[in-house]
């Protein structure tokens, strides 16, 4: 069938593919394009939306790509980068400063095409470094942002011309933070665009399907499946493409699950019927191994995945199914975190898009049902191919399991810089009845789509919750080397922290296992499970007030792609069931709650 459709250029922001996912939303095919794709690839589309982007700057430098799509009839909306260049196309200016992430109240000028049904203020996502001061003559401002200290504006953070249909937002719409982005993106792909809704995700499963029957031809394919979410769908998905004769599973328990998990995945696909040709795997001895001493995150995400394919192999030389092809439940998130588009920077590197899993990729070896997906998408997607929900609403798992929770250190602390920012830090702290303390270690956060590896602060006092929300953002938001905060849940303000030297062992690991399974059964018991998208138990190597114990974070947090999240308050009768059960643990000195958002801080602490 023929579609409508609109050209998504991929300048390698983190949401690039979320705004496709987002015009799809609305019944209208969205593809991805890349920026120096010619002119001609651009002639079918109905309008055309500029991503963001981690890489390029739209101040003071000439950025390459096909510039003629501004010469098209058609209508054009930038996104963030997209934003500046168009502003700056039309004889606008754009300045290297006015940085924005968060949240923020958009208030609009006035009517608008793009603005159709919204206003006059609407709650927006920020997420960049440049920033618009002036448009052209064509150009008026739609809309713009107090800032955080109330002293002046950001100006132009919408701006558009009906007569050229053309359209810049300096913030997000398509993350869900953008409370009315859907509308916006609707009002420009189905009214200034004029696109009619065709498209649906049954046609995309109709479609997915051929797809991988054309890939795999007459083959098999060997299905990594940990039995999280997206490798439950993606076996689903392949079943129903190839039939249950060719599709063989395979997990592998690599020392890093959840406590039973390994147990529980074997049951689960029992029932739902695609065990004919199911194997497991124990292999933590060799994951451990081959984790011995290391420390660095990114290392330890690589031998991971390096692992994982190693005993793939092992497991298929031994079954003679060599000649397979690799499945993965890889979903976008995946593939975009780890730089795995043209211009995306590396968050961080996902255990199935290490070099090696690329290079079979290449070699067109490894069929992926879900990468243009994010998970909302994938649970949609299992939800017509008949998986029961009590399966598709797990808690989302990282495939590197708790190697990704459970931090490591030589014992070194790392306080480089801490002199310069302390005093700013404590300072803010102060304003909402906070003290604070800096933490000598680094975990991994984005800002305006770039990787930022820097510190943690942790917050103590009690005080509202909204009043910790406001000094994170504060904090996060103005003062530089920092994307994390977390709220202390002992008592007493630590006056001193070191860092313990650490690895990953079995002692460690079981720890975090237990604590981890602490806060799953709370969550359930309180009736919150389901509530909370993603609630990630991380044990990291600090020790406060000459305490041996090491601290322990919990992590509860609402999203929907992954792209974005926010902290979740936990009711108080929750966070003390949680005092009296982890900190009785052997080996745990303190416990403190991430209240941090995404950006700047990612979900997962590596």
């Amino acid at each position: 069938m023929e579609h409508d459709a609109i050209a998504v250029i991929d300048f390698g922001g983190q949401y690039a593919h979320l705004i496709a996912t987002k015009v799809r939303r609305q019944g209208v095919l969205a593809e991805i394009r890349q920026p120096e794709d010619p002119i001609e690839a651009f002639h079918p589309y109905r309008g055309i939306i500029i991503s963001g982007s981690p890489a390029l700057s739209s101040y003071g430098e000439d950025s390459g790509y096909t510039k003629e799509i501004y010469d098209l009839d058609i209508p054009i909306l930038g996104f963030c980068f997209g934003h500046q260049e168009i502003a700056k196309h039309y004889g606008g200016e754009v300045i290297h400063g006015g940085r924005e992430w968060g949240k923020a109240d958009l208030h609009l000028t006035g009517p608008s095409k793009l603005f159709a049904g919204l206003g006059p203020t609407e709650q927006v996502f920020m997420s960049h470094y440049d920033s618009v001061t002036a448009i052209g003559p064509d150009f008026e401002e739609l809309g713009y942002t107090p800032a955080a200290s109330g002293a002046s504006e950001h100006r132009f953070a919408a701006i558009g011309s009906d007569t050229l249909k053309r359209y810049g937002l300096q913030f997000h719409a398509e993350v869900d933070d953008t409370v009315n982005g859907d509308r916006m993106i609707a009002n420009f792909v189905l009214d200034i665009c004029g696109c009619e809704p065709s498209w649906s995700m049954d046609g995309f499963l109709d479609e997915e399907i051929e797809r991988i029957r054309e890939q795999v031809g007459d083959k098999s394919v060997f299905l990594l499946a940990s039995g999280g979410v997206d490798s439950t769908v993606a076996a689903a998905i392949l079943g129903k493409a190839l039939g249950p004769d060719r599709l063989h599973l395979l997990h592998i328990d690599n020392g890093l699950m959840r406590k039973s998990e390994s147990k529980q995945v074997v049951e689960m696909f029992g029932r739902l019927g695609l065990d004919e040709h199911f194997h497991f795997c124990d292999a933590s001895d060799v994951f451990l191994e081959a984790l011995e001493g290391e420390t660095e995150p990114e290392r330890k995400r690589r031998i991971i995945g390096d692992t994982f394919i190693e005993v793939f192999q092992r497991e298929a030389r031994e079954l003679g199914i060599e000649d397979y092809l690799l499945a993965q439940g890889t979903i976008y998130p995946d593939t975009v975190e780890t730089g795995g588009t043209t211009r995306a920077d590396t968050i961080k590197t996902h255990h199935n898009r290490v070099p090696i899993i690329e290079e079979m990729i290449e070699h067109g070896k490894v069929v992926e049902p879900l990468a243009e997906l994010y998970k909302v998408e994938v649970r949609e997607l299992g939800e017509r191919l008949g998986i029961p929900a009590a399966m598709l609403n797990r808690h989302p798992f990282p495939g590197p399991g708790l190697g990704v929770r459970l931090l490591c250190s030589d014992g070194v602390a790392d306080t480089d810089g801490f002199d310069q920012i302390r005093p700013e830090i404590e300072q803010k702290a102060k304003q909402f009845g906070l003290e604070a303390l800096l933490l000598p270690i680094r975990s991994v956060g984005v800002k305006a789509d770039l990787r930022a590896y820097e510190h943690p602060v942790m917050l103590s006092g009690d005080v509202p919750w909204g009043d910790v929300i406001d000094a994170v953002s504060s904090i996060t938001g103005e003062v530089p080397g920092i994307n994390r905060c977390i709220w202390n849940l002992v008592a007493i303000h630590p006056a001193e922290v070191r860092p313990v030297a650490g690895t990953v062992t079995h002692e460690r690991l079981d720890l975090l296992r237990e604590a981890d399974h602490v806060v799953m059964e709370a969550l359930r018991r309180h009736g919150l499970y389901d509530d909370i998208w993603q609630c990630p138990t991380v044990l990291v190597p600090l020790a406060f007030d000459g305490a041996d114990g090491e601290l322990v974070v919990v992590r509860p947090i609402r999203s929907q792609r992954a792209m974005t999240a926010a902290p979740v308050e936990l009711p108080s009768a929750l966070v003390q069931e949680l005092r009296d059960s982890i900190l009785n643990l052997p080996g745990v000195g303190g416990l403190a709650l991430d209240v941090t958002s995404k950006p700047p801080g990612t979900i997962e602490w590596e």
